[in-house]
């Protein structure tokens, strides 16, 4: 498959990627996790991403990613992109708060035979946890500020 073809089926994923009937058409049954998946317990691996998406996809089932760069050479795929969507449905244990949640990141993904084989990602999890009243601004327990976190005006643009 050409570099096209490869943005094309990631593109796809972030449109479809919460039908999660549809994940085995973009994953290989051999997927490679690079990173410890964002939730305790998870075994590596296609499993892991499909656990992922429906923890996320419970807690904000309205949810969507949005993808503000695809860049794409030979096999390999890089987004950098924002999940956001409002919190109606417990998220590593808290409770629905209600509010507008936003979550950054990059994520590579290598290709074999159209499919993906491989996928490191890097998420702004801190900033969730701000969010989500976890954290403080300075880092410290739980936060009392009501203030969402706004995205830059970079991150906002959009593919």
């Amino acid at each position: 498959m050409s570099t096209e073809d490869n943005k094309r089926l990631v593109r796809r994923l972030y449109a479809e990627g919460f039908k999660f009937s549809a994940m085995d058409e973009f994953f290989s049954s051999d997927l490679v996790y690079h990173d410890p998946p964002p939730i305790p317990g998870l075994k590596p691996g296609l499993e892991a991403i499909k656990q992922t998406f429906r923890t996320f996809a419970s807690a904000a089932p309205e949810g969507n990613p949005i993808i503000h760069d695809l860049i794409a050479e030979g096999d390999l795929v890089v987004v950098r992109m924002t999940a956001a969507g409002l919190h109606t449905g417990e998220l590593f244990g808290i409770p629905p708060t209600g509010k507008r949640l936003e979550m950054t990141g990059i994520v590579i993904y290598r290709f074999q035979d159209g499919k993906i084989v491989e996928r490191w990602a890097q998420h702004d999890f801190l900033g969730l946890m701000h969010q989500l009243g976890v954290l403080s601004a300075s880092g410290h327990g739980p936060s009392s500020d009501s203030d969402q976190l706004k995205p830059s005006a970079a991150a906002q643009r959009s593919v």
